[in-house]
C-alpha cells in the first residue's frame, strides 16, 4: 500500500515531468541492478531501553539481489529532473547468545530467529549543471526522499516488526569526468548530516556509450547511514555491485 508521502513525491514527479512536452528537453531511463552486500546493520528499539544487536554479527544476512529504476528529463543543457525509485530488503537467520528486547517482544538465548531488514526508498531530484565544459560535467542539486523502512524480528512463537516512514531533504552531486570519447568515470551522491543521524548514498562507476542514447555502466555504490534517538538506534552500511545502462529518447 503506497503512504501519503509516497504519493505525494510521485503526484509532483508526475506533474513535473508530465506538464513538458517531449521536445522541451530529452528524456531519459536508467537502471540499474546487481548484488547487495551488509557491511553493518546494528539496532536497538527502543533506542534507550531496547538491546543492542547486530544483523552481521549476531545473526547471518545473505547478500541479496537489488534493483534501482530512475526516469527524468534534462533541458536547456543544464537542469535536470529525476524520480528514482530504489527498494531493498535483506534476511538474516541465526541465535542470540544473550536475550534480547526488540520493540516489544523479548527474544530468550539459543533459540532460532529470523530477521527483516527493509529499506525501500523513492526520491525526486533537481540538478544544475554549473560546469559543462571539454571533459568534465558538474552539478549540484537537491533531493527529496522518502523512506520506506522496517526491521522486524521472528521466532520462538514470538515476533515483533518496527516499520517508520518519513522524509528527508538531501544535497545532490554528480560529476562525470568523460576521459575517453565513449568511456567516462560517473560520480554521484545523495547526502545529509545532522546531530540525529546521517545518510549517504555514493555511487562510483565506470561508463561506455555504445551508441548516441545509449550507455553502460557498472560499479560500486555505498548506502550508509541510520538515526540515533529516542525511538530507535539503528546504522547499516550496505555495499552494492550492480550494472545497469541510461536510455536517452
Amino acid at each position: 500500500m503506497i503512504k501519503k508521502p509516497a504519493l505525494f513525491l510521485l503526484a509532483a514527479a508526475a506533474l513535473i515531468l508530465g506538464s513538458a512536452p517531449v521536445s522541451f528537453g530529452q528524456w531519459f531511463i536508467d537502471v540499474e541492478n546487481g548484488l547487495a552486500l551488509p557491511g553493518y546493520i546494528d539496532v536497538r528499539i527502543p533506542g534507550d531501553t531496547g538491546t543492542l544487536f547486530s544483523f552481521t554479527d549476531d545473526l547471518k544476512t545473505d547478500p541479496a539481489y537489488f534493483f534501482r529504476f530512475r526516469a527524468g528529463i534534462h533541458w536547456k543543457s543544464r537542469h535536470t529532473v529525476s524520480f528514482l525509485a530504489a527498494p531493498l530488503r535483506l534476511r538474516a537467520a541465526g541465535t542470540f547468545d544473550r536475550p534480547v528486547f526488540f520493540f516489544e517482544e523479548t527474544f530468550p538465548a539459543g533459540v532460532p530467529v529470523t530477521g527483516t531488514y527493509k529499506f525501500n526508498s523513492v526520491r525526486l531530484t533537481y540538478r544544475y549543471d554549473f560546469i559543462r565544459k571539454g571533459k568534465w560535467r558538474v552539478g549540484a542539486g537537491l533531493t527529496g526522499k522518502i523512506r520506506d523502512a522496517a526491521v522486524g524480528l521472528e521466532g520462538g512463537g514470538l515476533a515483533s516488526t518496527k516499520t517508520n516512514i518519513g522524509c528527508v531533504p538531501l544535497l545532490h552531486l554528480r560529476v562525470l569526468w568523460q576521459f575517453r570519447e565513449a568511456w567516462g568515470l560517473l560520480l554521484e551522491a545523495d547526502g545529509a548530516a545532522a546531530a540525529p543521524g546521517r545518510a549517504e548514498d555514493v555511487l562510483l562507476a565506470l561508463q561506455w556509450k555504445l551508441k548516441d542514447n545509449l550507455t553502460l555502466k557498472a560499479g560500486y555504490r555505498i548506502l550508509e547511514g541510520g538515526a540515533d534517538v529516542e525511538e530507535v538506534y539503528n546504522f547499516s552500511l550496505i555495499h552494492y555491485l550492480g550494472a545497469g545502462l541510461t536510455f536517452t529518447f
